[in-house]
């Protein structure tokens, strides 16, 4: 049986609570490791979706263990050879495929420092997981779309219960296992989501705006309508967005924007009401806010009492179902998307 893009969208429920029943432990472990090493930073390589899920990851472990996150160069390792000191860090590699040689290099050269080294990964028998001290398997079975879906929010997941361990609170371990009914609720968004899809199919740019945790969501989304459905799509954090690149915005200007409640939810609906009633976008609104949601031309309810800092493994998934729709809509292939394969290796 042919197992699609939307069929591995709504596999994420199952995904990730085979995750949470499978993986916590090792989790657990490999948190008290990093606990026992007093690391002063984390030093994250990634590419693609991978790099959003460490976006995540920097305002998920700064938020809940206090650990700055700095983004390697991964030239640096292969091309220039102008390598950081990297003794006092945990140097952590995101890759689905766990394949791509300049990802490998940072592990390899923080492994030669000395350096605490993890690999977050779909694939453990992969050179990334051979090359790290600890792998923390993804779990997400086979991905055949060219588009990652289940194997993104199954990243997120593992990043956030690593964060939560690490912290070693019992309420923040104890919320990761309502994640997966939270998930099969907003996958019940799929046939409105296929109606406003198609009142968009003219749709040719936009701008994906997010704010903390959901930064990585506007990234994500942003990369998803890309790569599916060819809008080009510029992610923005709120704040960043009014600082210049707001001078774009005309009537009628498609703005989505990911704004579940939180810390940074009303500095978004200030900007919401601006981008409606003065500059007259057109609004696309993911929320679980009552006021932000009428803000949009179109919106989509986000489940409710999903805690802010888990809210990214929630919200990216009806953007998946909206950039699956949208690309059926544009009559574009959802499972072969031109010019691009499932795994790139870059060096």
């Amino acid at each position: 049986m042919f197992m699609g893009l939307k069929d591995e969208i709504f596999e994420q429920p199952a995904v990730l609570q085979n995750w949470l029943d499978t993986q916590l432990v090792q989790t657990q472990m490999i948190a008290q490791a990093i606990r026992q090493r007093h690391i002063d930073y984390v030093f994250l390589a990634a590419r693609g979706t991978s790099d959003h899920a460490g976006v995540y990851a920097q305002y998920l472990w700064g938020s809940l263990n206090g650990l700055p996150v700095a983004f390697a160069a991964p030239s640096l390792f292969t091309r220039y050879s102008g390598w950081p000191r990297l003794e006092r860090a945990l140097v952590v590699g995101i890759s689905q495929s766990g394949q791509s040689p300049d990802i490998v290099s940072v592990i390899d050269e923080g492994r030669r420092q000395g350096a605490l080294t993890l690999a977050i990964t779909n694939a453990v028998d992969s050179p990334l997981a051979d090359a790290a001290e600890f792998a923390l398997d993804v779990s997400a079975g086979p991905e055949k779309a060219v588009a990652a879906t289940k194997s993104y929010t199954a990243q997120l997941l593992a990043l956030a219960a690593l964060g939560a361990a690490i912290s070693d609170e019992e309420d923040k371990l104890a919320a990761l296992w309502r994640v997966p009914h939270a998930v099969n609720e907003a996958l019940k968004l799929d046939q409105a989501i296929a109606q406003v899809a198609a009142e968009y199919k003219a749709m040719d740019r936009c701008v994906v705006l997010g704010r903390g945790f959901n930064y990585a969501t506007a990234h994500e989304w942003a990369l998803k309508l890309k790569e599916l459905a060819y809008v080009f799509a510029d992610p923005y954090s709120a704040a960043d967005f009014q600082h210049g690149p707001i001078a774009i915005v005309e009537p009628g200007f498609n703005m989505l924007a990911v704004a579940p409640h939180g810390a940074v939810l009303a500095d978004i609906k200030s900007l919401l009401h601006r981008l409606r009633e003065e500059l007259q976008a057109n609004l696309l609104v993911l929320s679980d806010d009552d006021e932000a949601l009428a803000l949009g031309n179109a919106s989509f309810h986000l489940p409710p009492d999903v805690p802010e800092w888990l809210t990214p493994l929630v919200a990216i998934v009806p953007a998946q179902l909206f950039c699956y729709h949208l690309t059926q809509a544009k009559g574009y292939d959802t499972e072969a998307p031109r010019s691009i394969r499932k795994v790139t290796l870059t060096k």
